[in-house]
Order: C-alpha cells, then sequence, then structure tokens
C-alpha cells in the first residue's frame, strides 16, 4: 500500500497555481458555457475523496489576451499582485463541475454563468463568452494528498437529510455534491436559474429531490425563497423581500466558522445522526435573507447550516 502524505513539508503549499488550457466549449443551456481545460500542470490539482463543492480561482488574462509570468515558487496571491496592474488580469473563484483523472491526464470541468447584460457582465463571463479551444487561463486549486482538504465546506456529518440551496452561481457545486454523494442521501436541492431552459441534468441520489426554479423577470430570489420556506411547511411573507446588503461583506457562516466572530461549539467534525444540514449559497443577500428566516425564524440550530455569499448584485467582485 502506497503511503499517504500528509503534512506539508511533504506535500508543499495546499494550493497550486497552475496553467491550464481550454480543451472544449460548450454552450450548455442559454445561460450556462462549460469549459474543459487540461494541461500537464494539472497533475497535482485534486482532493482526497470527494470533490464536493471545493472552491478553486481562475486569473483570467488581460485586456492584452497574455497570461503574466507568474512566480510559483512561493505564494501565488503574492506574486499575482507583484505583476504590474495593467498586466496580471483578473481573478474569480469557481466550483469544479468535474474533476476527470484519466489516460489524458487531470481535466477541470467549470461552468460558466453568461451574464452578458449592461451591469451585469464581468472579466469572467466576457472571457468566457469569446472562449475557444487553445486559450489559456491559470488554475489555482487544492494539491491532491492534503488531509484537511482545503476550500470545501459541505460537511454534512451524520445528517440523515440534506438540503441544498442555491442560485446558478451554486447550480455547479450542488451537482458536484450531489453526484458525490453517497447513494443512499436523502434530502431536496433547491436551483433557481434565470430561465426554464437552463436546467441541467444532474445525476442525484434516487432519494433527493432537485428542483429547478425559474426566475424568469422575478426579482433574484425572491421565488427561491418561497419554494424554500414551502418544503419546510412555512408560510413565506406575503411580500417576500430580498435584504439589503449595501455596504456589508459578504456572508460567510459555516459550522465551523463565523465570519461575525460569534462563539462556536466546539467542532466535532460530526452532525449528530438524524439531524438535518442546511447548505446554502449564491448571492449575498438572498443568503442572508435565507438565514435570518431558518435560523431566527424557525429557530434551526446554526451549526447545522452552511450560508455562503458568492457574490453580490451590483458589485464587481475581486476573487
Amino acid at each position: 500500500m502506497t503511503a499517504v502524505l500528509n503534512t506539508t513539508a511533504e506535500l508543499g503549499t495546499p494550493y497550486l497555481l497552475a496553467r491550464a488550457t481550454v480543451l472544449d466549449v460548450a454552450r450548455v443551456s442559454p445561460n450556462f458555457i462549460r469549459i474543459r481545460f487540461g494541461g500537464e500542470e494539472l497533475g497535482e490539482i485534486g482532493t482526497l475523496g470527494d470533490v464536493a463543492d471545493v472552491r478553486i480561482k481562475l486569473v483570467f488574462p488581460p485586456d492584452s489576451g497574455v497570461l503574466p509570468e507568474i512566480d510559483r515558487a512561493g505564494d501565488w496571491w503574492e506574486a499575482f499582485l507583484a505583476v504590474p496592474e495593467a498586466d496580471r488580469g483578473s481573478v474569480r473563484t469557481y466550483s469544479i463541475r468535474e474533476l476527470i483523472v484519466g489516460e489524458r491526464g487531470t481535466e477541470v470541468v467549470v461552468d460558466f454563468v453568461r451574464h452578458l447584460a449592461p451591469g451585469l457582465s464581468g472579466p469572467a463571463s466576457r472571457w468566457a463568452a469569446a472562449a475557444r479551444v487553445g486559450d489559456e487561463v491559470y488554475l489555482v486549486g487544492p494539491r491532491r494528498g492534503h488531509a484537511d482538504r482545503p476550500g470545501i465546506e459541505y460537511a454534512p456529518g451524520g445528517a440523515a437529510e440534506v438540503v441544498l440551496v442555491g442560485d446558478e452561481t451554486a447550480a455547479p457545486a450542488i451537482a458536484r455534491i450531489l453526484e458525490d454523494a453517497p447513494p443512499e442521501l436523502r434530502g431536496a436541492a433547491f436551483i433557481e436559474v434565470p430561465e426554464a431552459a437552463d436546467e441541467l441534468e444532474i445525476a442525484a441520489p434516487v432519494g433527493v429531490s432537485v428542483s429547478w426554479i425559474a426566475r424568469d423577470r422575478e426579482e433574484h430570489g425572491v421565488r427561491l425563497i418561497t419554494v424554500v420556506l414551502d418544503y419546510l411547511e412555512t408560510p413565506a411573507p406575503a411580500e417576500v423581500r430580498v435584504r439589503d446588503l449595501e455596504g456589508e461583506d459578504l456572508v460567510w457562516e459555516t459550522p465551523m466558522f463565523s465570519q461575525s466572530g460569534e462563539q462556536l461549539p466546539e467542532p466535532s467534525g460530526e452532525l449528530a445522526s438524524g439531524a438535518r444540514y442546511f447548505w446554502i449559497a449564491g448571492e449575498s443577500a438572498v443568503v442572508t435573507t435565507l438565514r435570518r428566516q431558518l435560523v431566527k425564524g424557525l429557530g434551526i440550530d446554526r451549526t447545522s447550516v452552511a450560508f455562503m455569499g458568492y457574490w453580490r448584485r451590483g458589485v464587481a467582485m475581486r476573487g
């Protein structure tokens, strides 16, 4: 049996900066673009066990279209910031839709949301919309073998039921969680997308229902919140209002971490057997509104929920 390396000295830093090449581009729905990346430098990317909702970062080229040279010897972020701003490009965070390790090496599949409307588009969306085979980016991901599994928040422990909630930005993570899940998993997933044609195939366990909610012209998150509260047999307010988060940081509260500094119980690494576990991600105001409804309104133990604001409307995210 091959020994498993589990120290930083043996493995190197938890995160690896790798040059990645576009192998395939597919428009899988009106608002999703699926891009498959490959390259020799991706060989060390991976996790111990399931991929789940692991976060990666992509570094996109600047306006020149030329990726900068970034020092790989030390901290990748410091090396990135050392590049002149006009030359360094931009960084955005994504989830892995699929991690493929095979005869052709390691390949990483990422689903991009296609936001091209004025005021909603950013450098990542514009890059994905124009991406072609052979284009290059840097991919920052977990180095395979680290026991602490960096970048993963999904931790249902012994929960008997899971409830996964998110908008289109969380759809890839939800899909990966479900496709990595044990076949006996039970629960429900709710995914709000811009339109009905954005429903994508997910190979979920038979005990997990997957509901796609078309937003159409409704305010972001309103239908999602209503459907989730209905599932929990809690009447939604007559008028669902998404909390205004102007001036606030993105919400990030998990059973193991409190962004607000809230005192948490000593981490056990496991939920009590039979508990219900909630994983909620997406636009930060929507996530915060659901957090208030579940924790304060329904009295759900906040140590059995993970609330993660991936982005905020009207704010250009950086990384």
